[in-house]
């Protein structure tokens, strides 16, 4: 079959894109396995995992990749649109910032091996990528905690008092807060005796937690598959815009009248009125 046949093979030919333009592959995406694929049909997998291989950079436009492939540019829509549906891949522009300071919009190609769900693309559009649950337990919060001790060991804390109050310090440094900020606030000024370090470093991370940061604009904007449409995350699900998924735009209020057609409305009614009361007058 075609698609044994590509898949097997190594695309070190396949041409790039433009410079700083071309497949851009995701953060934080689980080992290869195996099974990567297998959600999709045969077709699908097969196109899947020739991007797969692919470097960042390549061009992955349907143009391109049908006279790599032995499909039509019709069927390569259709399988991309596919596997963006299944979460591997989204089309958008990226605010990119230059040597000089400058800042311009770059088209993107995002590839993902790792299946994401709409609200995942969501938070990647905000720079802000949610990590995978199968990933380390020490987290950056945790491991300050259980290093607390070395800088004020009366403040040293068991394992069970790091897990516990790691979400707060996870809630400073999600408001812009460093590792050094976080110890000043913790150590400063401590006072003899510390009864329950536990109760006071809780006590210090909710009653100094700094303000949070203003909201940052977004750093990527996505578009849809089919038309290019951009739109915000959560009106393009699967990657398409409501009239490409062939659902129709709610119904608009119709427009408020303007305020002289209103009084040359009321003025008519009225003159048609008079001429009435008139008519019947003579009657």
């Amino acid at each position: 079959m075609a698609e044994s046949k590509f898949s097997a093979a190594s695309p070190p030919a396949h041409p790039m894109a433009n410079p700083g333009y071309g497949k851009r592959t995701a953060p934080d995406q689980l080992p290869r396995a195996k099974p990567d694929f297998a959600h999709l049909a045969p077709r699908e997998a097969a196109i899947a995992a020739y991007l797969e291989r692919l470097p960042d950079g390549a061009d992955i436009s349907v143009k391109t990749l049908a006279k790599q492939l032995p499909y039509g540019q019709c069927a390569l829509g259709t399988a991309l649109n596919r596997i963006q549906q299944a979460g591997h891949l989204r089309r958008g522009r990226e605010c990119v910032t230059a040597d000089d300071g400058s800042s311009r919009w770059i088209t993107r190609s995002w590839w993902s091996r790792t299946a994401r769900d709409d609200d995942w693309w969501a938070a990647f559009t905000r720079g802000d990528v949610p990590q995978q649950a199968a990933r380390p337990t020490r987290s950056r919060a945790h491991i300050l905690l259980a290093a607390l001790g070395r800088t004020a060991s009366v403040l040293s804390l068991s394992e069970a008092d790091c897990a516990a109050l790691a979400p707060l310090v996870t809630d400073w440094f999600a408001r812009g807060a460093s590792e050094d900020d976080v110890l000043r606030a913790l150590t400063a000024g401590l006072p003899t005796p510390v009864h329950h370090s536990a109760a006071l470093v809780r006590n210090r991370l909710t009653s100094k937690l700094p303000p949070p940061p203003a909201p940052r604009p977004p750093l990527r904007v996505l578009e849809c598959a089919n038309c290019g449409a951009p739109g915000r995350p959560e009106t393009l699900p699967g990657g398409r815009c409501s009239a490409c998924r062939g659902e129709r735009a709610p119904a608009q209020p119709p427009a408020p009248l303007s305020a002289p057609t209103i009084h040359d409305r009321a003025a008519e009614i009225r003159a048609a009125m008079s001429q009435r009361r008139q008519e019947k007058a003579h009657t």
